[in-house]
């Protein structure tokens, strides 16, 4: 029986894995699986070696700050990789424990095919990475279409299948009345994945939702949330004494009430491709440390923060970053839109000509799936 090691490093990674693999289990059902992962792959019924929270910092200082910690979990999967003894190493995402895991296990066993899913953004940094990756990764799976002369440069065999958050889901549908009242108008928040960054930003959200509340009592707020975090951020609205918020972490729901919403305010990141691809309305917001924001401000290539700001060189989405990221900001932000529904317009007529720019031929992640499935019969 052949088999493949899934390593992903954050949630979004997980998600972005699953959707991949339950692509590859229709076209090859007879593959053995193990991971470092989370729920998403958890409910393909494939085992992880240990918690995705274990290794999911955000910023420079707390990777430096848990650094011990990271390499332990480094060498750890290396061990049980080598031990599971896998036709392909498919790491996904999250470059610096991801590609430092593959790394180690090349030098160790070369005959394991290593696939990277989500190329890292040398064209915003580091982009000498390239050249010490041509010595580990056998096949780098692109997102982007102008990421590809990056790798060809340095002959790194390489494939653009475009980015499988932008495709066309076949979801379930399900009843939102129980959930939402009919009279509001939903506001989706997505306040990111890893806990240090909810810890950041969900209770600025809480204010901005005060904030509206004064106004009008009109919306309904629906944080979405992962697995992980889901209980993380009931507890934090409890101890307030708003009414008018949910929390949903079941995929198809989330689809459903994004699909259903008058506006969205995003943490930067994957995730403002979905929200655009929904034709959904939205700002980006974040906020680092200000040592992490000065490393980041010294070391990136790039004006903006978000992919469909950074593809067309301007702000088509508003970005509210660091000093900007306050509950003031996104309320004069988010009402300002609401008030001009001309500029709502402007931006989705944008953002689709965006999409429609990177989007590939086929199923993003259909076409991934191929692509380990052509190593595995090869």
């Amino acid at each position: 029986m052949k088999k493949i090691f899934i390593v992903t490093g954050e949630p979004s990674g997980d998600k972005l894995a699953s959707i991949v693999v339950s692509k590859l289990k229709i076209k090859n059902p007879d593959i053995k699986y193990l991971s470092v992962g989370g729920s998403h792959l958890k409910k393909l019924r494939i085992d992880s070696i240990f918690d995705l929270k274990d290794i999911t910092y955000l910023g420079f200082t707390n990777v430096l700050l848990n650094i011990f910690k990271i390499k332990n979990k480094i060498n750890k999967t290396v061990d049980e990789i080598i031990k599971f003894d896998p036709d392909i190493l498919f790491s996904v995402d999250s470059p610096d424990f991801t590609l430092r895991v593959a790394e180690k296990v090349k030098k160790i066993n070369k005959n394991i095919k290593t696939i990277h899913y989500v190329a890292p953004q040398v064209w915003i940094w580091r982009k000498n990475r390239v050249k010490k990756i041509k010595k580990f990764i056998d096949h780098m799976l692109l997102l982007f279409n102008f990421e590809k002369k990056y790798f060809d440069e340095e002959n790194i065999k390489n494939s653009f299948v475009g980015h499988p958050l932008i495709e066309k889901q076949d979801n379930i549908k399900t009843t939102l009345d129980n959930l939402i009242s009919k009279d509001r108008k939903i506001i989706s928040l997505f306040p990111g994945s890893r806990k240090s960054e909810t810890n950041v930003l969900l209770p600025i959200l809480i204010d901005f939702i005060k904030l509206m509340n004064e106004k009008n009592l009109d919306h309904s707020f629906v944080f979405h949330a992962t697995d992980e975090n889901k209980e993380f951020i009931i507890n934090k609205i409890k101890n307030t004494d708003l009414d008018n918020i949910d929390v949903v972490s079941d995929e198809n729901i989330k689809d459903q009430v994004l699909s259903s919403s008058i506006f969205a305010v995003s943490k930067s990141g994957t995730i403002s491709l979905q929200i655009s691809s929904a034709n959904i309305p939205s700002i980006i917001i974040y906020k680092l440390s200000f040592i992490n924001f000065m490393l980041f401000k010294f070391l990136v290539n790039v004006k903006f923060a978000n992919i469909i700001n950074i593809i067309n060189d301007k702000e088509v989405i508003p970005e509210l970053l660091q000093e900007e990221c306050n509950a003031d900001e996104i309320y004069k932000t988010v009402t300002y839109f609401l008030k001009n529904p001309e500029l709502i317009t402007k931006q989705l007529i944008d953002c689709e000509k965006t999409l429609e720019g990177i989007k590939s031929k086929s199923s993003s992640s259909s076409e991934a799936a191929l692509i380990l499935n052509n190593y595995l019969i090869s």
